[in-house]
């Protein structure tokens, strides 16, 4: 495998969601979770836990109750295109390209799933208090940037992966397939694979579009 940079993962990595059958190596993804604990998080408490799911019929069952919060999802967004602009836009996507509902149908062929958990014991922080200001984004600020680790590893070593989060509709019945705790919540499913479609560079709003200076609404002036 070449060495990629730094830079070049970051403006190259994209969500990956179609896949070959070629199976994922214990080494990669050993490599991969090894990144997601270098990642930063309160207090040092490093409150990610991952499960790794390989087995068929594990994938399986998981990769239905994803189909099922696919299509809830996408009925959702047809609804909001009748009066969002940015739903509207993504419709438009979905007709031009094609909708991902062959990515949640194919889910369980995927040869690795990932499950990043968030071990809310360790930080204190049982349930989301909607009565304390900060507290909710303080908390996954300690979960996500492991999460990003990963995608960035994955693309390191040449695997696709996508951040996924449609199984948490169904994370009571997922978490009571793979005995889970009650004190830990399931934040990002992860699918690992060798990619069937290229890799970025990807498309974004221009940067200066997005950046205020000082204050909100303040341009840097061109120059």
């Amino acid at each position: 495998m070449t060495e990629i940079s730094l830079f070049e993962a970051i403006y190259t990595q994209r969500s990956i969601r179609k896949f070959t059958d070629e199976p994922v190596s214990e080494e990669a993804i050993a490599q991969i979770l090894e990144a997601a604990t270098k990642a930063p998080s309160a207090g040092n408490r490093q409150p990610w836990e991952f499960i790794v799911i390989r087995d068929p019929q594990t994938r399986q069952i998981i990769g239905d109750y994803y189909l099922k919060a696919f299509r809830e999802y996408k009925a959702r967004v047809l609804e909001q295109a009748k009066t969002l602009p940015a739903a509207r836009e993504q419709v438009a996507r979905w007709e031009r390209r094609g909708p991902p509902d062959a990515f949640a149908e194919s889910l369980s062929t995927i040869p690795v799933l990932i499950l990043v958990c968030l071990n809310r014991e360790k930080l204190g922080v049982l349930h989301d208090d909607p009565e304390q200001p900060g507290q909710i984004p303080s908390t996954y600020a300690s979960i996500y940037p492991a999460v990003q680790n990963m995608l960035l590893a994955a693309r390191g070593l040449g695997l696709g992966s996508v951040l996924t989060t449609l199984h948490c509709r169904y994370e009571q019945e997922i978490k009571a397939l793979l005995g889970i705790p009650d004190h830990v919540q399931t934040v990002a499913l992860i699918p690992i694979g060798h990619p069937a479609v290229r890799f970025g560079p990807t498309t974004r709003i221009p940067v200066q579009q997005l950046t205020h200076y000082e204050r909100w609404g303040a341009r840097k002036e061109k120059g």
